[in-house]
C-alpha cells in the first residue's frame, strides 16, 4: 500500500546563508522526493545539487538513481535491498531512505562534485533565426535591439536537463524580456535559442517546442561521438554573446 505520510522538516540553516525548509513525500511505493519549494533560485538549487553529490559518492542502501531539478531530488530505491539493510525489519523503508537523506542535507560544507564552468554561446539574433523577436518586442513594449542587449548580458546558471538530451534550463532572464510560452507548440530547429518565463534554454534537436525563439547558435550541443555528449551540466555557468550571419554560417560549417 502506498504510504500518503509526509514530512515537513524545520527551517535548516545552512552555508548558503538562507533560510531554507523542505518537506520529504513518498512518490509510488519505491520513491521518494524531497522539495525545497517551487522556486527558481540558485542557493537552493546549489543545496539540491550538493545532497545529488553526496549520493552518489555515498548511495543509500537500496537506492537505484537520483533525479535531481530545480528545487526537488527524486530518489528511488528497490524496496527488497533497502529492507534488507535495516535494523528494525518492522521500520517502513520509507522512514528508513528519508532519515538516512537528512544527514545529506545538514552538512556544513556544501559540495557539488564537478567545477562550474562558464560556457559561452555564440547566438545569431537574426530575424531569420529570432522568429519570435517581434512577438516579444510588442508585447513586452520593448525593441528588438533591447532584447538582444538584455539576454546576452547576463550569466546564467543551468538549473537542470531535462525535456530533450541536453535541453538545459537556464535562469534567469530580464523581467523586461520575460515571455509566456506559445499557447500551442511549433517546430523548433536544432540550435534555437528561446524563453519561457523567466527562463532560457537551447535546443539541441529539432523538435517541436513552445518557448519563444529569439535566435539560434551554430553550436552542437548533443555529440554522441564524444564521451560528454552533453554541452552542459546542471550548476555550471552560461553567457551567450551576439555574432552575424555570416560569422554563424562559417562557425557552423566548422563544427558539420
Amino acid at each position: 500500500m502506498v504510504r500518503k505520510k509526509k514530512i515537513i522538516e524545520p527551517v535548516l540553516k545552512n552555508q548558503l546563508t538562507q533560510e531554507i525548509s523542505y518537506s520529504i513525500s513518498p512518490l509510488g511505493d519505491s520513491a521518494l522526493i524531497i522539495d525545497f519549494g517551487n522556486v527558481i533560485d540558485e542557493q537552493i538549487n546549489k543545496l539540491v545539487h550538493s545532497v545529488f553529490f553526496q549520493l552518489q559518492n555515498e548511495p543509500i542502501p537500496g537506492m537505484i538513481e537520483a533525479i535531481p531539478a530545480y528545487s526537488s531530488l527524486t530518489i528511488f530505491y528497490d524496496v527488497f535491498v533497502a529492507r534488507n539493510n535495516m535494523t528494525d525489519k518492522v521500520e517502513p523503508v520509507f522512514d528508513l531512505i528519508s532519515d538516512r537523506l537528512k544527514k545529506y542535507i545538514a552538512t556544513e560544507n556544501l559540495e557539488t562534485g564537478d567545477p562550474e564552468l562558464l560556457i559561452d554561446i555564440p547566438v545569431c539574433y537574426d530575424k531569420e533565426y529570432g522568429i519570435d523577436l517581434g512577438f516579444i518586442s510588442s508585447q513586452n513594449n520593448i525593441s528588438v535591439e533591447e532584447i538582444i542587449h538584455l539576454h546576452s548580458s547576463v550569466t546564467y546558471r543551468v538549473y537542470m536537463l531535462g525535456f530533450l538530451p541536453g535541453f538545459a534550463y537556464m535562469g534567469l532572464v530580464d523581467e523586461k524580456i520575460s515571455s509566456p510560452r506559445k499557447q500551442q507548440p511549433a517546430a523548433v530547429e536544432p540550435g534555437s535559442v528561446g524563453i519561457a518565463g523567466r527562463q532560457t534554454g537551447v535546443y539541441p534537436f529539432k523538435s517541436p517546442g513552445g518557448w519563444q525563439i529569439i535566435g539560434r547558435t551554430p553550436l552542437k550541443l548533443f555529440d554522441k561521438e564524444k564521451v560528454n555528449p552533453v554541452l552542459f551540466k546542471p550548476g555550471d555557468n552560461v553567457k551567450f554573446h551576439s555574432i552575424t550571419k555570416d560569422e554563424f554560417e562559417d562557425t557552423k560549417s566548422r563544427n558539420a
